[in-house]
């Protein structure tokens, strides 16, 4: 048996009841920390709080050659942590069709994820989102530094239909991506297309999502860019066109500039 097991959003205490049972009465438990973390709790408190050793799997591990790993749940039961909820990332579902053709019983325990959290945490309301994306830092090919444009594109295309963009920040084992700093490389990927529309968009940052001091920030993309929210996780939201229930949950909840309450629907 193969559990995919969610811990939700940000420390050991954010997994439901049935993940604690199932982590607990595991032979083997795995993890993986780099499609999502736990910023509220190291893995070492992780084990301290199930009861059992977590062994962090690789990316390697996990995407290139998973199969010694899941294999061991043919004949014991097997845990495979994940942040938030454990089928919001490719990756995990992959994971599972792998272990279903190597004929291996296969079950899912959700939690809660940043993708519903957003909207209570916003105001915004979950059927308005288009498609999300997610925004990688830059990287340097020979001397030149490359800025990937296409969350750019995701974002104008959703605004166009007036909805908004769910945007998933870079997390690398040194460092986590900042939600001004996303905003700052959208108006870079913009400048880059040679086009300016985004100066005049409102962005939505959430930090520490689940904790006792999660902060939620609205403001204009270039001002948001320059605005500090403290300790990761973030996550970067740019609206569509508002509903006015929207507008004012923007304002109450995240200290929206009230100008926004000028385009929004009646």
């Amino acid at each position: 048996m193969l559990s995919f097991v969610g811990l939700g959003l940000y420390d050991e205490k954010d997994v439901s009841v049935k993940g604690l049972e199932a982590i607990r009465d595991a032979d083997l438990v795995y993890a993986e920390f780099y499609t999502s973390q736990l910023a509220g709790a190291a893995p070492e408190r992780l084990a301290e709080f199930y009861g059992k050793e977590v062994r962090i799997l690789s990316r390697e591990e996990v995407e290139v050659s998973p199969e010694g790993w899941i294999n061991e749940a043919r004949e014991k039961k097997v845990a495979f942590l994940v942040g938030g909820d454990p089928m919001i990332s490719t990756t995990h579902l992959d994971l599972r069709l792998r272990a279903l053709r190597m004929g291996i019983v296969t079950r899912i325990i959700h939690s809660s994820s940043i993708v519903t959290a957003v909207s209570g945490l916003t105001g915004l309301q979950n059927y308005r989102f288009g498609r999300s994306t997610s925004i990688p830092y830059p990287y340097v090919a020979g001397s030149k530094r490359i800025v990937a444009t296409s969350p750019y594109d995701v974002v104008v295309e959703n605004l166009h239909r007036e909805l908004h963009t769910l945007l998933f920040l870079d997390i690398q084992p040194d460092r986590y991506m900042t939600a001004g700093k996303g905003a700052a490389l959208l108006l870079e990927m913009e400048e880059i297309a040679g086009e300016s529309q985004l100066n005049a968009s409102l962005g939505v940052g959430v930090a520490r999502a689940g904790s006792d001091d999660a902060v939620v920030i609205a403001d204009w993309l270039p001002r948001l860019a320059d605005r500090d929210l403290g300790g990761p996780l973030h996550i970067l939201v740019v609206p569509g066109r508002l509903h006015f229930m929207e507008a004012e949950g923007l304002m109450a909840l995240a200290g929206a500039p009230p100008e926004i309450l000028d385009g929004a629907e009646p």
